[in-house]
């Protein structure tokens, strides 16, 4: 945590009201999101109770799974859930677009402009909380590798053909999410805490309804007794007027709502399976109709309160004005979404349980790389992130109080300015450090070439390197003036690629070697004979 976070809980602390961590919005929203509110059932992971869905604030879909310990219930809700779904990405992956994309040359090896086509937008899931990200990833992991009846005619529970496809998705959509920066799937707990500090843990943050409440507290409430109200208020009936976030339920609805409703839901299906006539078959439908409705109504009690929620905070969001960078990440988001869509359409194979060794190195320097850029991102285009940075050392403003020209050594002088600043931060800077500052979008970059004690600043001596053109002379407004405000920073703006890795088929044995060779025989396991 930043000093200027923890200063900005502190005043929520002290004012009762959330404080804004962001003067812009760092998150690309939809103008027509999908929003899927999952509520799962307690003591078993990925047992769908039911979910809401849809791309309508109005008219959400309810989808309810009556029993979730029956398997062909279950496979009921994973289709309706894929006749929703499926249906909002296609949408999106027929509108292209030409764009070009640099590619190596198979018989050249030198890289080269192709044009491809590239999805005009993408279509972007949100969820309410954190916990609704893991689900996404355990539906999907569960889902991908389901057979149909049309592969395996013999398989037991054969799968609807769309639930793979959906499983893949959302698989998909699930990595995409561990990607800093990324927007396709958000959990819009994480995307409000961003963008305001609360006067509660980061782990309180992740309950919806007490977000909100120190973000939007109603009439002149405090945020701290509107989250309090929100996390623990119960009516007559012991049940919390805020339900969690989702998926989880809570306690005393499971216990004293859910659970008779379940029993009454099974009893009237099996009093069905044993009618002996029509007219007994008929009076034990309607009971089971009944029961069922009994916990479709449940489940839309627990779901549409945090449904309303989600909206909500979308609204406070779409206040902010985008941040520059925004639009960037979110092309980046486009193209990974074109690209899975052109692995479905190729038919290729599901995505693996376990990466291989250079699909996963790929992974991990991929999110180390964008959460660099992601962090640069935001501190240029947010002047209060900026500030966390300068306290931090990472940066510095100042006035230009001299500029002096000066060129390199050699055959062929080139410019090197010596621009002098008067700062009063404090920038960890060491000797011949580089330092950036942004000129028309790009970085121009300087190096730190002396210090001076001032009365009213410090003064930095920068020796201008770059982005001046390749005359004798500095191209016009390349180079600061004096009386100029400028700003630099230690981090670098774009982020560098790592070292090209060897192809899976030449992965090495040391790394679980080719892709399809069968694995090294594990060792025997140590026994009490063996321990001495």
């Amino acid at each position: 945590m930043s000093l200027i976070d923890a200063l900005a809980r502190l005043e929520a602390v002290s004012s009762g009201r959330a404080q804004p961590a962001a003067t812009v919005r760092h998150r690309h929203l939809s103008g027509r999101p999908l929003v899927f509110v999952p509520l799962t059932t307690a003591g078993e992971a990925g047992a769908p109770l039911g979910a809401l869905v849809g791309t309508d604030r109005d008219a959400p879909r309810l989808l309810v799974v009556p029993q979730p310990r029956d398997r062909d219930l279950r496979f009921a809700f994973l289709a309706e859930l894929a006749d929703v779904v499926l249906p909002y990405i296609d949408s999106y992956a027929e509108s292209v677009e030409a764009a070009e994309r640099t590619e190596t040359d198979p018989e050249t090896g030198k890289r080269v402009k192709v044009e491809v086509e590239l999805c005009a937008d993408a279509p972007q899931l949100i969820v309410p909380s954190r916990g609704g990200l893991d689900l996404v990833r355990l539906l999907g992991r569960s889902m991908r590798f389901r057979r149909t009846a049309e592969q395996e005619p013999e398989a037991p529970y054969p799968a609807p053909p769309r639930v793979p496809l959906l499983g893949r998705w959302l698989t998909h959509y699930g990595e995409r999410a561990r990607v800093p920066g990324s927007a396709l799937l958000l959990a819009l707990t994480d995307v409000l805490s961003r963008h305001w500090a609360t006067g509660q843990s980061s782990l309180e943050d992740q309950h919806l309804g007490a977000l909100l409440a120190w973000i939007d507290p109603p009439g002149d409430a405090s945020g701290a007794d509107a989250a309090r109200r929100a996390e623990l208020e119960r009516d007559a009936a012991g049940q919390l007027l805020c339900p969690p976030a989702g998926p989880a339920t809570d306690p005393a609805f499971d216990n004293k709502l859910l659970a008779p409703a379940v029993e009454r839901y099974d009893r009237a299906r099996g009093a069905l399976a044993a009618a002996e006539d029509a007219l007994a078959a008929d009076d034990r439908l309607a009971a089971l109709t009944a029961a069922e409705r009994e916990i479709r109504d449940l489940v839309e009690s627990r779901t549409r309160p945090t449904w309303d929620a989600v909206w909500r905070g979308l609204d406070l969001l779409r206040a902010l004005p985008e941040g520059a960078h925004v639009e960037e990440r979110w092309t980046r988001d486009r193209w990974s979404f074109t690209g899975h869509r052109d692995r479905v359409l190729a038919g290729e194979p599901p995505q693996p349980r376990r990466d291989d060794a250079v699909t996963a190195a790929n992974k991990l320097a991929t999110r180390e790389r964008e959460q660099a850029r992601l962090e640069a991102q935001e501190a240029l285009d947010d002047p209060l992130v900026m500030a966390g940075r300068r306290l931090a050392g990472e940066a510095f403003a100042g006035e230009v109080t001299d500029v002096v020209m000066a060129y390199s050594e050699g055959k062929r002088p080139s410019p090197r300015p010596l621009v002098t600043v008067r700062t009063d931060d404090r920038p960890h800077l060491a000797e011949r450090a580089k330092v950036y500052r942004s000129l028309g979008g790009k970085p121009q970059s300087a190096e730190f070439a002396g210090h001076e004690s001032a009365p009213d600043g410090d003064l930095l001596v920068l020796r201008i390197v770059d982005k001046m053109g390749r005359g004798k002379e500095p191209e016009p407004g390349s180079v600061p003036e004096k009386g100029d405000r400028v700003l630099f920073t230690l981090f670098e703006h774009e982020q560098r690629g790592g070292a090209k890795l060897p192809d899976p088929e030449e992965t090495p044995w040391t790394h679980g070697g080719p892709p399809g060779e069968p694995a090294a025989e594990a060792p025997d396991t140590v026994t009490e004979e063996d321990v001495l």
